[in-house]
């Protein structure tokens, strides 16, 4: 299911943007998804590729969609838009990851690859031809559903709808509300989804309320971005130090339960000199310096309480249906912050 889920969101990502494209999808959901834009020397650092020099698109594309949460990639299923390149390949074999699904692979990616777990990781070949067929069906408890494959395709005709007193919206901005839109297509409803430089920064999956979804999705976008903070960079982790340690204590470090890896005991057996605390004034006066942040939706917004909890993230350009009986109420808190909204006029409910 993840293998083929997140297929098709790597193949409409590439479609949208005409970029290379990579999916870390696990339990029914993405934990990340991105396009192969280049990475400034921050990025390459908290994703953990500053040591493999320069990457292919792909591998870009890779490092972004596992490196944006990485507690949630933690044992992946890998979907490719392109063919696997060696850089890929590479970067793939040293992360904990279930499979890869590609629609092929150059002779040495392939050679790296089935080194992996001893020769038994899952890689898998799809014809990026193959259309599906047009009704699906599902038995639950001896019951049959049918119901007609989701072709909606996503495009920008769908941010043309901008229903906010500010209007302009930038390229870069649609972009990653494209983005936003076709990864939450693929995530387990309800779903939000904040988005930058074009990747996903954090996805708030599973919920029944939708101002949980955006709390939760809300605050892993706060987790990118305050591990890109100097204190946080510069953590004086021990030699040695495994790529998940290192990962668990970095969540700890910026969270509210940071005594775990301080207390005296604890910070010893992580770090070679303990740490400062990273206060929460400190978290957020950096936090605030997160901006022009994209938020998609796969249903309407209720309330404005989930735009007064974005704008805590940065998010400056909404994307959602619209149809709430508070529209306006919602169009109306989005004024108070400057920011730009469209009404797509479509649900991605996905279960």
């Amino acid at each position: 299911m993840d293998a083929l889920n997140g297929w098709q969101l790597v193949k409409e990502l590439k479609e949208a943007t005409g970029l290379p494209a990579a999916t870390s999808f696990k339990h029914v959901s993405p934990a990340g998804a991105a396009v192969g834009l280049p990475m400034d020397e921050v990025l390459r650092k908290i994703y953990w590729v500053d040591d493999l020099g320069e990457l292919s698109p792909l591998a870009c594309a890779y490092a972004r969609a596992r490196g944006a949460d990485r507690m949630s990639s933690f044992g992946d299923f890998i979907s490719l838009s392109d063919v696997c390149d060696v850089d890929t390949a590479r970067l793939i074999k040293r992360e904990v990851s279930d499979g890869v699904i590609a629609p092929g692979y150059e002779p040495e990616a392939l050679e790296i690859l089935k080194t992996k777990k001893n020769g038994n990781y899952n890689v898998i070949q799809i014809d990026p031809d193959y259309e599906p067929e047009a009704l699906e069906r599902k038995q639950v408890f001896g019951v049959v559903f049918e119901q007609g494959h989701n072709n909606l395709k996503i495009d920008k005709t769908l941010l043309e709808h901008i229903v906010t007193k500010e209007k302009e919206l930038p390229e870069d901005a649609a972009r990653d509300l494209l983005i936003s839109l076709i990864v939450l297509k693929y995530t387990q409803s309800n779903s939000v989804c904040f988005a930058k430089g074009g990747q996903a920064i954090g996805i708030g999956a599973g919920q029944q309320s939708r101002v949980h979804c955006t709390r939760l999705a809300g605050s892993k976008a706060d987790n990118w971005y305050l591990r890109q903070a100097p204190q946080v960079l510069n953590l004086p982790f021990i030699d040695g130090i495994r790529r998940a340690d290192r990962d668990n204590a970095i969540d700890l470090y910026i969270g509210e339960d940071y005594m775990d890896v301080l207390a005296e005991g604890r910070w010893e057996r992580i770090f070679k000199e303990k740490p400062p605390v990273f206060t929460k004034e400190e978290k957020r006066a950096w936090l605030d310096g997160l901006t022009d942040v994209a938020l998609g939706s796969d249903a309407f917004f209720p309330f404005g309480d989930n735009i007064d909890r974005a704008y805590k993230s940065g998010v400056k350009y909404v994307a959602q249906p619209g149809g709430s009986v508070r529209d306006d109420q919602v169009i109306e808190t989005c004024d108070q912050y400057g920011m730009v909204m469209a009404f797509t006029g479509i649900r991605l409910f996905h279960h």
